[in-house]
Formats: structure tokens, C-alpha cells, sequence
């Protein structure tokens, strides 16, 4: 097969590139604590987009850190009051994207799951983004909060943590067996996914497609910092255009870095990977799969890239079957 990366040998040992800051753990520890101090204040309202026989659809609203309101998509089985307790999968949507449609996600339902889909704050759908940060916002969320002296206003920061609010909401829900509960997405979606589940331990099983937000330095030096990446090297030009503080931007990515909390994770995993992949490339996704102590497994596709993987959909579905 065609090469635009590592063999595949080398990329199940490939290590990682972006730097790790000293206080990482201490960072997201804070973060955690924040989180634990907002009042979720969800709110559920039946949708009125579309009308299914079977199937209840919910607008939900919660807060997240800072006391932006954040808005997901719910759905469950009608039927849910007489069934019990029953097994959720979360999902996170594209960069730049929203939740999308209701119809697609009804399958889920229909098999006894309920599932929330989050829109990201700040994106194409309707959570609000409140957050101010000092520096440029320039065509991106990786690098706004880049320039601010304080990294804790790193929009991703922010971000993840609405993905855990999310989960402890769903969990709450009397419908809901907490110990059953999985989280998937594509591309950004796929990161989310996986910041989800290292930082709210109960997550059961997760299914990244190629996940985006991995190894960021590793991205650059490939000259992949285009397409959805491309802000990277927009900031680098506008902000150090002689690369005299490429070491130290770098690092502070490294708190937003998906391979620096995989390690966290404690779910079982199973990540898609197309080798083809130039916009989150195989090499920066492994950085963050070798990582995982937990059960884990991939699925690779040697000819494809950032695109549709035929059967992924129905393979993540019998996946969280194990729910």
C-alpha cells in the first residue's frame, strides 16, 4: 500500500512529538475541580423539529464552565419508563459543525439507547460561546486562548469540559444506567470522544474516527498545519514569524493535546484510522492510541483518508452493543 506516513510498525510504537507541560496534571485537576463547582442546571424540552411514533426528542440545555448554556440534542425510546435503566452513547460532532439532524440518530433509539449529540460552543450550532480571551481568534478554536498570558482560556479547555458536563447530565437522568454509557464521533468528534472518557472515568466504551486535536507539533513539521489545521500556521506566522517561541507554543498546546489525556482513559477503545489521512494523519493519531493502557483495538483502512469508512457505522454500533 502507498505510504504518506509511518509503516504501520512504526506507527504503533510512534511516541508523540508535541511537548507535555510540567503542570499537566495539575492543570486539569483544577479544571475538574471547576467543573465540580458549576451547577449543571439542565433542562430538557421536547422538540418540536420533527414528530416520531416511537422515539421522544428533547432540546437540552446545561451550563458549563464560565456559565455558557449548552445545547445537545437528546433522544430516547418511548417506551423508556416501563424498559429501566438503559444503556447512552454521547456524540460529538465535526470541527466547526453542530449536532446535525434528528432523523439520522434515530436508529439508536430504536435499539433501546438513548444518545446525546452536544453541540461545541462556539461552532456551527446553537450552544452559546461566552469566553473572552486576550490575542487572536483568527479561523480557529485550537488557537484561541493561544495568545492569552493565562492558559486556562484555551477555548479546547472549555470544550472538553462541556463533554464531561454533558456525561454527568445524561447519567443523572433516571432513565439512564451510568455504568453504560459510550461516547463516539468523527474527527473532532473522535477527540471529543476521547477527552470525554479520560476525564469522566465511568465512560464505558469509546469510537474515535480518526481523531483530530493529536500531536499538534507532529502536524506541523508534516506540513499538514492546512485545512482544519491550518490556523496553526496562520498563529505561528502572524505571531512568531522567526520561530523564536515555537518551543513554548507548542508546550501550551500540550494541555489541549489528546495524547497527553489518553492515558487517563480507562474505557475500552476502538479507533478507526484511514493511512491516507492527510488533515489528521495516522502518525499524530497513534501518538495519542499508544498511549491508552485500557483495552483498546483498531480498525485500519490502508486507501482511505479523511473521508466516509465503509461499514465504521455499523461496526461502532455493535461495538456499543457491548454497553
Amino acid at each position: 500500500m502507498p505510504l504518506i506516513d509511518r509503516p504501520l510498525s512504526e506507527l504503533l510504537t510512534y511516541p508523540g512529538r508535541n511537548p507535555r507541560p510540567s503542570d499537566f496534571d495539575a492543570y486539569w485537576t483544577e479544571a475538574l475541580s471547576e467543573l465540580a463547582a458549576t451547577d449543571p442546571q439542565p433542562e430538557l424540552k421536547a422538540s418540536g423539529v420533527v414528530a416520531a411514533q416511537n422515539i421522544e426528542c428533547f432540546d437540552l440545555w446545561f451550563t458549563g464552565v464560565g456559565g455558557a448554556r449548552i445545547y445537545a440534542k437528546y433522544l430516547r425510546p418511548r417506551a423508556v419508563r416501563a424498559a429501566g435503566p438503559h444503556p447512552a452513547v454521547l456524540q460529538f460532532h465535526g470541527y466547526s459543525g453542530h449536532s446535525g439532524d434528528w432523523f439520522d440518530k434515530f436508529g439508536w433509539a430504536a435499539e433501546g439507547f438513548s444518545l446525546a449529540a452536544m453541540d461545541c460552543r462556539g461552532q456551527g450550532g446553537r450552544s452559546e460561546d461566552n469566553g473572552r480571551v486576550q490575542g487572536t481568534t483568527q479561523r480557529g478554536h485550537i488557537i484561541r486562548g493561544l495568545a492569552d498570558p493565562d492558559p486556562r482560556k484555551l477555548a479546547f479547555r472549555q470544550i472538553f469540559l462541556d463533554t464531561v458536563q454533558l456525561a454527568r447530565v445524561v447519567m443523572e437522568f433516571p432513565e439512564i444506567d451510568a455504568q453504560r454509557v459510550g461516547a463516539c464521533g468523527l474527527s473532532q468528534g473522535g477527540a471529543l470522544a476521547l477527552a470525554c472518557a479520560a476525564l469522566e472515568p465511568r465512560i464505558k466504551r469509546v469510537a474515535p474516527v480518526y481523531p483530530f486535536l493529536c500531536d499538534y507539533q507532529r502536524v506541523w513539521e508534516q506540513d499538514y498545519a492546512k485545512d482544519a489545521y491550518e490556523e496553526l500556521r496562520l498563529f505561528l506566522r502572524f505571531n512568531d514569524p522567526r520561530h523564536e517561541r515555537v518551543e513554548e507554543i507548542f508546550t501550551k498546546l500540550g494541555y489541549i493535546d489528546i495524547q497527553h489525556l489518553a492515558e487517563r482513559i480507562r474505557a475500552q477503545v476502538l479507533m478507526f484510522t484511514g493511512l491516507m489521512d492527510t488533515i489528521c494523519s495516522p502518525s499524530s493519531q497513534f501518538a495519542a492510541y499508544n498511549k491508552i493502557t485500557a483495552k483498546k483495538d483498531f480498525v485500519l483502512y490502508p486507501d482511505f483518508a479523511h473521508e466516509p469508512l465503509p461499514g465504521q457505522v455499523d461496526r461502532t454500533f455493535n461495538f456499543m452493543r457491548g454497553l
